[in-house]
């Protein structure tokens, strides 16, 4: 098939190369523009348009596709059969979605009409699914809304991290789109509407969110440390010193002190009270150092039984 390609993020680069290597033609990738990151202000390519390089595929990078004739005009003129969407990052508005022949089919990291928005991987971890997976859509003018062709679930393991499960989706999401397209017609003849009464919404993840309130329980905030887990990190402090969390696991460990007190530290964990359990944290790192191992951690900081995390610095 003639296809467009539109993504932006690592999570897009196994749909291109699955499309690629199944023989589709790839008539251009859409990517965002680059970004400029770092204190020296370097300007990034993402990493789809790297892929798209590699590949010797045409680029194109429009900073929005909204009342933009010209861009209307060039997407128009590589007479698509299909545009395929992953985390592009942009709006596609009505004019846009129309273009195509079978119009634009989304890969999407839920089990729609569960999760739409922006973060479905790490709401789903973080409210305790035990399942989700990828869902390929019609796309249409509302948000996740469109018609579904296909779901392919997967099961969500207790250890499961917002990293690993990026990486796994990711990687079924290439798969998926691959077999769609091989049967499109077919697909778009058994699609069905969502119900919109089952919806859910991932907001974007925030910053703002990142701070443990050692009041929750402790399977809400062990939950909320995997979700957060390469990004944006779940953050504590002891002592004026801020720390990341990495991992942890819930204890049976009972106690009457206040959330946020440290109740052992040893080389199997820090362990914490919560407002409803309590947690063992197994793996962190201290604000400029680097992710280690709790035991490797208490080496070089002491942390005194008693003491309290997430107090005022």
């Amino acid at each position: 098939m003639n296809i467009i390609f539109a993504g932006t993020p690592d999570f897009s680069v196994p749909a291109l190369k699955s499309l690629h290597a199944a023989g589709h033609n790839i008539l251009a990738v859409y990517t965002q523009p680059d970004r400029q990151a770092g204190r020296g202000r370097r300007v990034i390519e993402g990493p789809v348009k790297q892929a798209a390089r590699e590949l010797g595929l045409r680029i194109e990078q429009p900073v929005s596709l909204r009342n933009n004739r010209e861009a209307a005009e060039t997407l128009a003129a590589l007479h698509p059969d299909v545009m395929v969407v992953v985390a592009y990052g942009l709006i596609l508005p009505q004019d846009i979605l129309a273009i195509p022949r079978y119009g634009c089919i989304n890969i999407h990291a839920s089990l729609l009409p569960r999760w739409r928005g922006a973060a479905p991987i790490q709401r789903a971890i973080e409210h305790g699914d035990e399942k989700t997976g990828i869902t390929i859509m019609q796309m249409d003018a509302g948000l996740d809304t469109g018609d579904i062709l296909a779901t392919y679930p997967v099961d969500i393991s207790d250890d499961e991290t917002g990293q690993s499960l990026h990486d796994r989706l990711a990687d079924i999401g290439g798969s998926a789109i691959t077999e769609v397209l091989g049967g499109l017609e077919s697909y778009l003849g058994q699609a069905r509407a969502q119900d919109d009464a089952d919806s859910t919404y991932a907001a974007k993840l925030d910053r703002s969110e990142s701070e443990i309130d050692w009041a929750g329980s402790s399977l809400a905030i062990e939950r909320k440390i995997r979700a957060f887990n390469p990004w944006p990190l779940a953050k504590t402090s002891l002592a004026g010193t801020r720390l990341n969390i990495y991992a942890a696991r819930t204890d049976t460990f009972t106690s009457d002190a206040p959330p946020g007190t440290i109740l052992s530290a040893d080389a199997s964990g820090i362990t914490v009270q919560c407002g409803d359990g309590a947690l063992k944290i197994t793996r962190l790192q201290r604000a400029g150092g680097r992710p280690m191992d709790v035991k490797d951690f208490l080496n070089g900081i002491p942390v005194e039984k008693g003491s309290r995390l997430g107090t005022p610095e």
